[in-house]
């Protein structure tokens, strides 16, 4: 397998993982640019998941709403292939998942829209250079993501509640996170809840519902961001006859610095 870094650019990561080349997590790779979730609908569905977007912004933080049957998002980057440079995608039909297929060639059709949605990965970079440890990262893990009972706005068929990433901190670095990600609506922004899982419906913060368990050090607590994840319970819920995603962990790298994603 291909070795990725936090050094190789954008294009040179996105080559490597439509070759196949890299089938896992995009975590810490291609540091300095963001990464974008992806939501794939047919374009009678585009405008209600927009409005979903623009009302639940903070799970939800659009970067770019493709043109109907496009695969090349020019404002995400150069030659970026919606099909293909993402190392793990999901299919859905009728709200159930069906399949986690390496690149979407064979399943793509003219009507289909993208929605790409900012990462949390940008604030990570953010954090670390701040000297914030993020653990999950330093331990090559994906980030545990939670269901909670904490509702979103609906919009057409689009309902449900939060999904939350957690990255476990001290309480002084969970103090200079919420300082440092608030500047950052287009990757997530601020933490949602912090300290206390069983208020936002989290039992157990040791078992994830997506990701990797937690990396927690003696003293930390635990910090939870609204999660690109998200719209999949969204759509999920929605039932729609035909849906795709990346999956949990498995980003769209793009050729957008991060610094162009924080309030100036």
């Amino acid at each position: 397998m291909t070795s990725l870094d936090a050094t190789v650019s954008p294009a040179e990561a996105r080559a490597a993982i439509r070759r196949g080349d890299w089938p896992t997590t995009t975590t810490g790779i291609s540091n300095g640019y963001a990464q974008a979730n992806l939501v794939i609908i047919p374009e009678t569905y585009a405008a209600d998941f927009l409005r979903f977007c623009m009302a639940n912004r903070a799970a939800c933080p659009v970067l770019d709403v493709s043109e109907p049957g496009s695969f090349h998002p020019q404002a995400l980057g150069e030659s970026i292939d919606l099909r293909t440079d993402v190392p793990r995608y999901r299919v859905y039909e009728h709200g159930e998942l069906v399949d986690e297929p390496a690149d979407l060639v064979s399943r793509w059709r003219d009507d289909l829209v993208t929605f790409s949605i900012g990462c949390s990965f940008s604030f990570e970079e953010s954090l670390i250079a701040e000297g914030v440890p993020v653990r999950h990262m330093a331990a090559r893990t994906i980030v545990p993501m939670y269901r909670t009972r904490i509702p979103l706005i609906p919009a057409g068929p689009f309902h449900g509640s939060y999904v939350v990433s957690m990255r476990a901190m001290s309480p002084a670095d969970a103090i200079r996170a919420v300082q440092i990600t608030t500047d950052m609506p287009s990757v997530h922004g601020a933490p949602l809840h912090l300290a206390r899982p069983e208020l936002i419906g989290i039992d157990d913060i040791h078992r994830p519902d997506f990701g990797d368990a937690p990396v927690m050090e003696a003293g930390d607590i635990p910090v939870f961001w609204a999660c690109g994840v998200t719209p999949q319970i969204a759509l999920m819920n929605a039932k729609l006859p035909f849906a795709m995603a990346h999956a949990p962990g498995h980003m769209l790298i793009t050729d957008i610095p991060n610094y162009r994603l924080k309030y100036r």
